[in-house]
């Protein structure tokens, strides 16, 4: 798409979290962190643009987990004492969800009066927290009532983060690249069709303002093996303009992930592994950008890291100057790429 351009050098959203903001969190000091958060932030946006990024995001730094927007902000999740497979808390619906008010507007506000890049905002999808938090008996029907409940509130949330000046919005569902494998992976309480048509939901932005692209982020790893037909059922029924797919392994999967989406989407390749140290060999990277440019028009693409540096506040994936290295090599494959048109 046109302006694509705009937001060529990317990031998820989560960064990882300064030493000083843990050790607020951990004081339990409810005004110190509020002003440890702010600081965190200012700190983020100035690091963001030494960075060259091209979009600004908060770090997620007010929260604890990147789904915390939603299960704080909003009534009806309770969290229990278990923890799910990937190592998150696990919540359980225990009513239709109702807003509280923002979820992430407020903060992208400030982010506005802090600097004229673009702010983007990052959230989980109905989908995914449908699938993760519904359990038999407790409050909702069933997951797609849940889902659609929750689209309905990520879609109010949208409009408004919108007419406040935000341009690029992610959504994120870590569980529906697994749903695209030759043997697909357990969708969890939500199926495969249930989840398109809910994700489905949450991205119908009719009115969208000029440079203003809604993001899908559907998995940091692709299957061994894609099902082509799995694959164009997610881009043809989930209409988001821009999909941040991993492309940081050079397997054939991640290239037919590209290969099977429609012309008319925009795509950001996560070109970097973010959950080791060591930095990508530029040449090898570029590699396979040159091996997408065969069939896709790269002035539709963008780059990024493959996955958010903390998913969980306490438990990131890099040191902050391992994921400072790794967002410069970023910077430096889109200058490869794209030159300096952005």
């Amino acid at each position: 798409m046109a302006d694509t351009f705009n937001y060529r050098i990317d990031h998820h959203g989560s960064l990882v979290r300064p030493a000083e903001l843990t050790a607020a969190r951990a004081a339990g000091d409810p005004e110190a962190l509020k002003e440890a958060e702010l600081q965190a932030v200012r700190d983020a946006v100035v690091l963001q643009r030494k960075l060259r990024s091209t979009v600004v995001t908060d770090g997620d730094f007010p929260r604890e987990d990147f789904r915390s927007a939603v299960l704080d902000g909003v009534s009806g999740f309770r969290r229990t004492d278990e923890t799910e497979a990937d190592g998150l808390p696990r919540w359980i619906a225990e009513s239709l969800p109702k807003a509280n008010g923002p979820l992430l507007a407020d903060w992208t506000t400030r982010l506005t009066e802090l600097t004229v890049i673009a702010p983007k905002a990052s959230l989980p999808s109905p989908a995914y927290l449908a699938a993760t938090t519904f359990q038999p008996g407790h409050g909702p029907f069933s997951a797609r009532e849940l889902g659609e409940a929750l689209a309905e509130i990520l879609l109010a949330e949208t409009q408004l983060l919108v007419a406040r000046g935000v341009r690029l919005i992610q959504l994120n569902n870590p569980l529906l690249l697994g749903q695209l494998a030759t043997d697909p992976a357990d969708p969890g309480a939500l199926s495969f069709a249930d989840a398109l048509a809910v994700d489905a939901l949450a991205v119908r932005l009719d009115d969208r303002p000029e440079g203003v692209r809604i993001g899908l982020a559907p998995g940091p790893v692709a299957p061994t093996a894609i099902d082509w037909a799995r694959a164009e059922r997610l881009y043809g029924e989930i209409a988001a303009d821009r999909w941040i797919l991993p492309f940081d392994q050079g397997t054939p999967a991640e290239l037919a992930l590209v290969k099977a989406l429609p012309e008319d989407r925009d795509f950001c390749l996560g070109v970097v592994d973010a959950t080791v140290p060591e930095l990508e060999d530029i040449d090898t990277v570029m590699g396979r950008l040159d091996a997408v440019g065969e069939f896709k028009d790269l002035e539709d693409g963008a780059v990024a890291p493959s996955r958010n540096f903390a998913d969980v506040a306490s438990r990131p994936l890099l040191s902050t100057e391992q994921q400072r290295r790794k967002i410069e090599l970023v910077e430096t494959v889109a200058r490869y790429v794209w030159g300096n048109e952005f």
